[in-house]
C-alpha cells in the first residue's frame, strides 16, 4: 500500500487565538473545502474540538462523479492552539491522517499541513491516485488557500506552499 505525504504551509496575519478559535471550528471546514464538493457535517455539528470528539460528514471527494460519500473522522490530539490531529475512522481512504499546526511568526501565523494518505485496494488504486486524487487534493488546498488569504490578508509573503510525495 503506497503511501503519500502531503505538505502544506501558509502564514496568514492574524494572531494565534484566532487562527486557532477558526480552524478548531468544525463549521469552518465548509468554508474552506471547495463548493463542487458539497461538504456537509451530519449530525449536530460540534462548537469546537476536543480528543475523541468524532465529526461525521458527506461529501463528493471528486466532483465529476455523482458518487457522495460518508467520512468520520476523530480528533485524536488536541495542544491548544498549536496543533490537532485528526484521523479517518470511515471514510475513502485506506489511511488518513492529518496534523494541522499553527507557528507564531513575524507577520502572523504559520500554518502547517502535514498529512499522510493511502488508498485501498492496492495495486488497482495506484493509478487512480496519480489521475484524481493527488489533482484533487491539490485543487482542495489551493481552494483552502486562496480562501484563508481572503480572510486573513498577509502583506509579507503569505504564499503558500504545497507538496504531495510519495514516501
Amino acid at each position: 500500500m503506497p503511501i503519500y505525504r502531503l505538505d502544506a504551509s501558509q502564514t496568514l496575519a492574524t494572531d494565534i487565538e484566532t487562527a486557532w478559535r477558526f480552524f478548531s471550528d468544525p463549521s469552518n471546514l465548509g468554508v474552506i473545502t471547495p463548493p463542487e464538493m458539497e461538504f456537509q457535517i451530519t449530525g449536530e455539528p460540534p462548537t469546537a474540538i476536543r480528543p475523541g470528539l468524532v465529526i461525521t460528514y458527506r461529501l463528493r471527494p471528486l466532483p465529476l462523479l455523482p458518487l457522495r460519500v460518508s467520512w468520520a473522522t476523530e480528533i485524536t490530539q488536541v495542544d491548544q492552539p498549536h496543533m490537532f490531529v485528526d484521523d479517518q475512522i470511515a471514510g475513502p481512504y485506506a489511511l488518513w491522517h492529518h496534523e494541522h499546526r499553527f507557528l507564531e511568526v513575524d507577520g502572523g501565523i504559520l500554518a502547517t499541513d502535514q498529512v499522510h494518505w493511502s488508498l485501498p485496494l492496492d495495486p488497482i488504486s495506484a493509478p487512480i491516485a496519480e489521475l484524481a486524487v493527488i489533482p484533487q487534493l491539490r485543487r482542495i488546498f489551493q481552494f483552502r488557500a486562496e480562501t484563508l488569504a481572503r480572510a486573513f490578508p498577509s502583506p509579507n509573503d503569505g504564499q503558500p506552499s504545497l507538496r504531495i510525495d510519495p514516501l
